[in-house]
């Protein structure tokens, strides 16, 4: 058997992945901030150290100077280790630099502050590159000049090259670069950080998801189990909507009409075998005590002729109710299919009338067929339930009687009416009157010869049912009328 997915599972895997994804894109923005603020703070260092440089040499009034007063001029990147500053003259000889080499970690300043990694120095030829175009000695010096290079060994490197003017109009340049190994393996730490703690915080965050998802499926789990314990003798069980959440109510309602429609159509089932099993027993006792009559003692010839008469009457009574069973059945299933023709309604219900004109004339009754329609309907169908109906009304109408049968169109349907006069249904018994085995005479054993054993109006309904229509019965002093509604099919 294959096991479907977990719903907890699948919504804390989502959840997670979620959280991950959400964990990604804030920590990328807060990443990307960080790499700029760092780049900013960088760049603004390596502009405003060029701008105090230049302004340095400009005081000076030769080269010499420059060479004597060198320290003064370095001291524009002293306390900030990463800054390389190289001054050096139009032929590219230098003549003041300050380029910090480690060779080995430095001592931190406290114990609480990490170990600085190895730098090597820049050489002067990397602080000058030939792609480097410096900034004229009148322009201004900005960060949009600062330029990015790699130098030999891999180290990262941004910097900048401007002119400057001594007093005697000499020009010399001033390269200013910082080494961004540091700023590398620190957003390169951060970014491991990131990714650790998006990661755990997802793990965590899908786990702890799993567990509430748990919890609160925790109700529809109950109601599973309580729906598992409703058996075939336990119909009348309802699920307590009241101890479900609310998103889970509208399914316990659901649940419980279902068990509703269940356990009616159950009892109607368990009536129907019931009401069948005594209908058919009845002719089977009245054959099997006929049969043991007759074997008694000697019979004659037309008493034994008598008794199989007997007997083949019993026989088409069995028949005729097992024909009207299967019929329902087979109305009942989903695939029942229906010919449909339009046909003239006052003529089938003068041939129905003229099948039954022998049957009326022997109870002393009197048929009439009245109106005019025309209706699409399965033919076949139509004459077994206006013969039904027409049988129904023969047993119950008084000699003497006027059996109507009626047609009426109008605009959306088509109402075909049998009206009888005779004792008014009791009106207990009137919403019942379509079921199966229901009779006017509440005489189970009994019967009038000829009779559908309770079947011939359930017979009607089905019919009607399978149509789209209705069928309705109103009684009263005047006589009974039963009504048959069919709708139109409305035509392409």
């Amino acid at each position: 058997m294959t096991l479907g997915r977990s719903l907890g599972a699948t919504l804390a895997l989502a959840f997670g992945a979620t959280t991950l994804a959400v964990f990604a894109l804030v920590g990328t923005y807060v990443y990307s901030g960080l790499e700029r603020q760092v780049s900013a703070q960088d760049d603004l260092d390596i502009v405003l150290a060029a701008r105090h440089t230049r302004r340095l040499a400009g005081e000076l009034d030769s080269l010499d100077a420059v060479r004597a007063h060198a320290d003064r001029l370095t001291s524009q990147v002293l306390g900030n280790a990463a800054l390389s500053l190289a001054v050096a003259d139009a032929q590219g000889n230098v003549l003041a630099r300050h380029n910090v080499e480690r060779t080995e970690l430095e001592d931190p300043p406290d114990a609480s502050s990490p170990a600085l990694p190895v730098r090597p120095a820049l050489p002067d030829a990397e602080l000058f590159p030939p792609h480097a175009t410096p900034v004229p000695a009148n322009d201004r010096i900005t960060v949009d000049r600062i330029a990015t290079w790699t130098a030999d060994g891999g180290t990262p490197v941004r910097g900048i090259v401007a002119e400057a003017a001594l007093r005697d109009h000499t020009l010399i340049r001033i390269a200013l670069a910082r080494n961004m190994s540091d700023r590398a393996a620190l957003l390169d730490g951060y970014r491991d950080k990131l990714k650790i703690a998006g990661g755990l915080g997802a793990l965590f965050a899908m786990l702890l998801s799993y567990w509430l998802i748990r919890s609160a499926l925790a109700p529809l789990r109950e109601i599973v189990a309580n729906t598992g314990r409703i058996t075939v003798d336990k119909l009348d069980t309802r699920l307590d909507a009241s101890r479900a959440p609310r998103e889970l109510t509208a399914l316990v309602d659901a649940q419980n009409a279902m068990l509703g429609r269940l356990q009616q159509a159950f009892g109607h089932l368990s009536q129907f075998s019931a009401d069948l099993a005594h209908d058919l027993r009845t002719p089977l006792n009245n054959m099997r005590g006929a049969t043991e009559v007759a074997l008694a003692r000697p019979r004659s010839a037309d008493e034994y002729q008598a008794l199989l008469e007997s007997n083949l009457e019993e026989y088409d009574r069995l028949a005729r109710m097992i024909e009207n069973v299967l019929f329902l059945a087979r109305a009942e299933h989903p695939g029942f299919v229906t010919r449909q023709r339009a046909f003239d309604v006052h003529d089938e219900l003068e041939r129905i009338a003229g099948y039954f004109e022998g049957l009326a004339d022997e109870a002393g009754s009197t048929l009439r067929v009245d109106g005019h329609g025309r209706l699409t309907a399965d033919l076949e169908l139509f004459r077994r339930a206006v013969s039904n109906l027409l049988a129904n009304a023969l047993r119950y109408t008084p000699a003497g009687g006027v059996i109507a049968l009626r047609v009426d169109e109008m605009a959306d349907a088509v109402c075909v009416v049998v009206s009888n006069p005779g004792e008014p249904i009791d009106p207990a018994l009137v919403p019942r009157i379509f079921d199966r085995f229901v009779r006017g005479d509440p005489a189970r054993s009994g019967g009038v010869p000829g009779g559908t054993a309770g079947l011939g109006l359930a017979i009607v309904r089905s019919v009607m049912e399978l149509h789209g229509g209705t069928a309705r019965v109103e009684s009263d002093a005047g006589g009974t009328r039963f009504i048959l509604t069919f709708i139109k099919t409305p035509t392409a």
